[in-house]
């Protein structure tokens, strides 16, 4: 079970952590690869239980409730990404030798000889968006791909499915990238660097170091964030393939080996004939939606993975134009009285709050939720000119009201102590009351949901369904 590609998998002893969605496909293939397959998972609920009886009917063994004990004659453990690194399980397994492979590095080594090449995305926030403009751009190339990873389709399938691909455009978590020690990317992008997981890794550290390994021997080009520093160290600290070149995107104008933006047009200055005097127009900004600061950052960097495969100049405004982003991005709801209303429900962590309220002028924030560790002094002072007015709700909002008395006095802020699903429509109509004709009331909560709705996207449907309310 060295770095190489395990060709045998006839009776080798697998133990599978987590069912779930990356563990269910996990298990499906190693037990048709004919490996002797056991899963192992921490719970037992109806829906594990499900699963389980689906995997018994093939012949795996699963065993629910238990998930620190190793197996007997374990030779290798294929892991969920989201178990934390300091399980017991992993520590049984450090001692007895036995490598634990994530279900990225399984896909790695699963692939077929001369499978398609990899452009891998990962960062803090921005990742989805960017992987999907990636794809888009790639499909206008004529290029047979897929938006795949941390994302939906399962990598499994698609290096194990019957469908042929020139490229896969991979989006990569931390967790995940935890768990790939010999993945290597064509080219990789790290999009931002902001505290994220910590209560998963450990330290900061810990979380840039496992975002690092995405530039880890690739061969053509490492993408980098010039507004990022964090990004640019990550590269110099990378071990890549000789002649593989760092590749920056920047929102100003871009200097050699970089794209960026003149004039409202995205240029690129680092895959064109002499470089030091020649840019290449890609295409406009009106051609990115929306065209908020981040997102035009997401367009550059998907903008300069393609380019290191090749793609034409066309191929990127094609790409660009046709892509429409997911919901909860960002998006506008309605217009009331002159004042528009947008849902960025996906904006569950400072990081990506701080970006969504950079994109607007006048701005009643609707925040709060489970904060995760955040702390939020950073992205109150440099929001406190744009805000109008503050509507918090959740289980950590008090954490965002002291930032706001900090740094933000002047601001008025409504604090609901409700967090049944209701308080939604109770802090829109709050926020209607804040707002005046010009101004934004934005959803950017900087926190996950998960104390109030199961999911973002639940909590990104629950105000638009309050504004929709407000209008009638």
């Amino acid at each position: 079970m060295g770095s190489g590609q395990v060709t045998d998998w006839q009776g080798k002893h697998v133990t599978v952590a987590g069912l779930g969605v990356s563990g269910v496909p996990a298990a499906r293939a190693l037990h048709g690869l004919g490996a002797k397959v056991t899963v192992v998972n921490d719970g037992d609920d109806a829906r594990a239980r499900e699963q389980a009886a689906e995997l018994e009917a093939l012949g795996v063994t699963v065993r629910l409730g238990d998930g620190g004990t190793l197996p007997d004659g374990t030779e290798l453990i294929v892991t969920a990404p989201g178990w934390k690194p300091d399980k017991p399980l992993f520590a049984a397994a450090d001692a007895a030798g036995v490598p634990v492979w994530g279900d990225v590095e399984l896909a790695w080594r699963l692939r077929k000889p001369g499978a398609a090449d990899w452009l891998a995305v990962t960062g803090t926030n921005g990742k989805t968006t960017t992987v999907q403009m990636l794809a888009s751009i790639l499909e206008a190339a004529g290029l047979r791909t897929a938006a795949v990873g941390n994302i939906g389709v399962s990598l499994l399938d698609a290096v194990l499915g019957d469908e042929e691909y020139d490229v896969l455009a991979v989006e990569l978590s931390s967790y995940q990238l935890h768990w790939a020690p010999s993945l290597r990317a064509h080219s990789a992008a790290v999009l931002n660097l902001a505290p994220d997981h910590l209560d998963w890794h450990g330290s900061m550290e810990a979380y840039a170091k496992d975002k690092g390994r995405i530039y880890e021997g690739n061969r053509i080009a490492c993408v980098y964030n010039t507004a990022d520093k964090a990004t640019e160290d990550l590269v110099r600290e990378a071990d890549v393939e000789e002649g593989c070149r760092a590749i920056g995107f920047t929102l100003g104008t871009p200097g050699p080996s970089q794209l960026g933006v003149v004039e409202g047009i995205l240029v690129d200055r680092a895959f064109v004939e002499n470089r030091h005097k020649n840019a290449q127009e890609l295409a406009e900004v009106a051609d990115v939606k929306p065209a908020a600061p981040h997102n035009i950052a997401n367009a550059l960097a998907a903008a300069a993975l393609a380019r290191a495969y090749g793609v034409p100049a066309g191929a990127v405004r094609d790409g660009l134009r046709a892509f429409t982003p997911d919901a909860h991005r960002i998006a506008h709801v309605a217009d009331l009285d002159g004042v528009a209303y947008v849902d960025d429900s996906k904006a569950t962590n400072t990081h990506a709050a701080q970006a969504s309220l950079a994109a607007y002028d006048s701005v009643v924030w609707i925040a709060g939720g489970l904060a995760k560790g955040a702390t939020f002094d950073e992205l109150v002072a440099d929001a406190a000119k744009r805000l109008r007015g503050a509507v918090l709700i959740g289980r950590d909002r008090e954490l965002i009201r002291e930032a706001l008395a900090r740094h933000a006095p002047q601001v008025p802020v409504v604090d609901l102590g409700r967090t049944d699903t209701g308080a939604m429509l109770e802090a829109v109509q709050e926020a209607r009351r804040l707002a005046r004709p010009g101004d934004t009331v934005l959803l950017a909560p900087a926190c996950a949901s998960m104390d109030m709705f199961a999911n973002y996207n639940k909590r990104g449907d629950a105000f638009a369904q309050a504004v929709r309310e407000l209008g009638a």
